[in-house]
């Protein structure tokens, strides 16, 4: 018997690492920490902002007058996936990631619905929910969201299988919402998207970082790609 409980608990270990090794054969790292491999920006426009920094981040430059600003896309396109990364964001930062985005509109966010990425307490300005941190930008508040102050490090996913997504903040699932569902068509006809005639159309399309002329760095980027 105690023969057969060692073989019973190796099993259980066994099947465990199988698996853990499954849940992982198709994730991949996005960012490297050394370089834009895997990247380039929007509409090819040129570029000054980004840059890996020491700490092997990537990091968006505060703006200074002097750059070339852009939004920062991945070579490749995902259709379902999970979304991984870690971000922390200046006082007063303004950023975001949006996923499904394509180029044929003059701007990624007419096209990729987005995290939003801000200093919900610094930031100036009168700030309204559906703009705060892990908010789905224009149209979904997360009233529970708790990021973290300023400066420190947060964790974020964004779960997108068909038209169901999920925006999660710090192991919190904060948004879940069906693209084109009643509730979303009636949100987006009363938001600044109304007019955006391929504003979350896209089944397929590229993971984008934005460059709002704050500064805000990324690291730990991963994406799992889905059925």
């Amino acid at each position: 018997m105690k023969y057969l409980s060692v073989l019973l608990v190796a099993g259980s270990l066994l099947t465990c690492c199988v698996t853990k090794k499954e849940s992982t054969a198709n994730t991949s790292l996005l960012f490297n920490g050394k370089n834009l491999d895997g990247w380039r920006f929007f509409k090819n426009k040129e570029n000054n902002s980004w840059e890996v920094a020491a700490d092997g981040s990537l990091h968006c430059k505060p703006f200074d007058g002097n750059e070339k600003r852009a939004n920062l896309i991945t070579v490749d396109q995902y259709e379902n996936f999970e979304l991984n990364w870690e971000w922390k964001i200046s006082p007063q930062g303004n950023s975001g990631v949006m996923f499904r985005v394509t180029e044929e509109f003059d701007e990624p966010y007419l096209s990729g619905p987005e995290y939003q990425l801000l200093d919900d307490v610094g930031y100036p300005g009168k700030i309204e929910d559906w703009q705060k941190t892990a908010a789905d930008y224009g149209m979904h508040t997360a009233p529970d969201a708790k990021p973290k102050p300023v400066g420190e490090w947060n964790s974020s996913k964004i779960i997108a299988t068909g038209k169901h997504v999920e925006y999660w903040l710090n192991a919190a699932k904060v948004v879940e919402y069906e693209i084109g569902s009643e509730d979303w068509k009636k949100r987006k006809t009363t938001s600044k998207w109304n007019e955006a005639i391929g504003y979350g159309a896209a089944r397929k399309g590229h993971i984008c970082l934005q460059d709002h002329g704050g500064e805000v760095w990324f690291k730990n980027i991963s994406i799992a790609k889905l059925p």
